[in-house]
């Protein structure tokens, strides 16, 4: 992946953001061979939940699909505080939890907003297996949270 990364985030106008703070025991991220491994990120800026409540009710897909970006930029954050995103091989999987309301069933749809935002920054290394979670309640109230696997090298 070399610096294709760099160009992406600049024609994006994008910057790695500082890791978020863990809320609870657990660490960012942790690697063991050429594997790291992200803990769930929300979708926070600045310190601040950018989005609160549940899909379908409070928040809408537009909303959650920027939210799961948001949680994916989280976790690009937190490998690259580990190992630097120079050293990603590839992004190997990607597991989003969805808050829901009752009957929401659209949650592929919303971890699309992570999954086509780590394409566009990794190209064909960012096409990955996914899990896409419909859950109760999520840490914070947010309605999306995200953690990834990836390759490095």
């Amino acid at each position: 992946m070399a610096t294709e990364w760099r160009e992406r985030f600049a024609e994006l106008g994008l910057e790695v953001p500082p890791v978020v703070k863990p809320v609870a025991a657990y660490v960012p991220a942790t690697r063991t061979g050429t594997l790291v491994y992200t803990s769930g990120q929300l979708p926070i800026v600045d310190g601040e939940l950018k989005y609160a409540g549940k899909v379908g009710a409070e928040i809408t897909v537009d909303e959650a699909k920027a939210a799961a970006q948001l949680c994916a930029l989280n976790c690009l954050a937190a490998v690259h505080d580990l190992v630097g995103l120079d050293a990603v091989v590839r992004i190997v999987k990607v597991v989003g939890f969805v808050a829901s309301a009752p009957g929401f069933t659209g949650q592929p749809v919303v971890v699309n907003g992570a999954s086509e935002f780590l394409g566009e920054i990794f190209g064909a290394a960012g096409v990955h297996a996914r899990s896409a979670v419909g859950v109760a309640e999520l840490p914070l109230n947010t309605p999306v949270e995200v953690e990834l696997i990836a390759e490095v090298g």
